[in-house]
């Protein structure tokens, strides 16, 4: 994972609130293995894909590079099992603003989860023809580990990158407690320290 990229996910997730429980951080390691069916390439990237379930929203985090096309679209597909393909679920034919004609990249938008045009139509339809139901069941997914975001190119139409969105980083109350954890053991150890100093001076 980028060094960057985890400071940005983890800043992310230490920056929200405790009343912001609901921003959940995912990510994905994008290689072209992953891709159903593997495609032969040398690229690569990571995603960081934050969803804010009460104010709707979806940041996309993009970084890629080394692909052997030049890229045409890039999307979250969802929902089906890892290891299929699943349907695409985000704006199509791509991400607006991303990248294209390029072999190496990144990307940073914002999507308002509760308008029609942050979806691909053909998900809307296929989840009750209703924006609401399409998010939820969106959403669902990404919790689910049934979504994946790729990006496709002009030597591989089909995708030439792609990884599983996964719910890696700790909400921040978790992070709370990690941190709390992280200073009592310090406290600890000073104390083990300050007792054997003492104990050594006598």
């Amino acid at each position: 994972m980028r060094p960057s990229l985890i400071l940005l996910a983890a800043g992310t997730a230490l920056a929200s609130s405790p009343a912001a429980a609901a921003v959940l951080v995912y990510t994905a390691s994008l290689i072209g293995a992953h891709e159903v069916p593997p495609a032969a390439t040398p690229g690569s990237g990571f995603a960081v894909v934050t969803v804010d379930d009460v104010a709707n929203t979806m940041r996309v985090q993009v970084d890629f590079s080394g692909l052997v096309g030049n890229t045409v679209a890039s999307h979250i597909h969802c929902c089906q099992p890892a290891g299929t393909n699943a349907q695409v679920a985000t704006t199509t034919p791509t991400f607006p603003g991303f990248p294209l004609g390029v072999t190496a990249g990144t990307y940073d938008q914002t999507f308002d989860m509760t308008l029609a045009s942050s979806y691909n139509p053909a998900f809307v339809t296929a989840h009750g023809a209703n924006v609401t139901q399409a998010r939820t069941d969106f959403f669902a997914g990404l919790a689910a580990r049934q979504a994946y975001l790729n990006v496709h190119s002009s030597v591989f139409p089909g995708g030439e990158i792609r990884g599983q969105l996964f719910a890696r980083v700790p909400e921040p109350a978790s992070w709370a407690l990690m941190l709390a954890g992280f200073g009592l053991l310090g406290g600890a150890v000073r104390v083990s320290r300050f007792r054997t100093t003492a104990s050594l001076s006598r």
